[in-house]
């Protein structure tokens, strides 16, 4: 059965299985390669993305979960070319080492702040 939901502002119709793991559409399906595997058990929070503006971890997420949702990925945080506050603070403070798992810290914060901008 067809799973629409929205990702980065765009709508999309995925003809996956129900239980595949969000992770998985988001990057095999649509490219979106930001979204990182770490871990698959939750721990490690690489593959963090926003599900109707709350972090979850897209590692164990079923895509039916997401279905009629609005889905963010780091590609989707930046707005009109303009980087979103925290990515821009990651870069002046020089924060990445390796990398990896900086998409799904970033994620993390945008939502944390957006419920808490205190």
């Amino acid at each position: 059965m067809p799973i629409h939901l929205t990702v980065n502002g765009m709508p999309h119709v995925l003809d996956l299985e129900a239980d595949m793991p969000l992770l998985w559409a988001l990057r095999e399906a649509l490219g979106l390669t930001g979204t990182k595997y770490g871990c698959g058990i939750t721990a490690c929070g690489a593959c963090t993305v926003h599900l109707d503006g709350r972090a979850v971890r897209s590692c164990v997420l079923p895509l039916s979960a997401a279905a009629a949702k609005v889905v963010t990925t780091i590609e989707g945080v930046a707005q009109n070319g303009a980087l979103h506050a925290v990515q821009q603070a990651w870069i002046d403070g020089q924060v990445p080492q390796c990398g990896y798992c900086q998409s799904g810290m970033i994620m993390a914060i945008t939502a944390l702040l957006a419920r808490t901008p205190e």
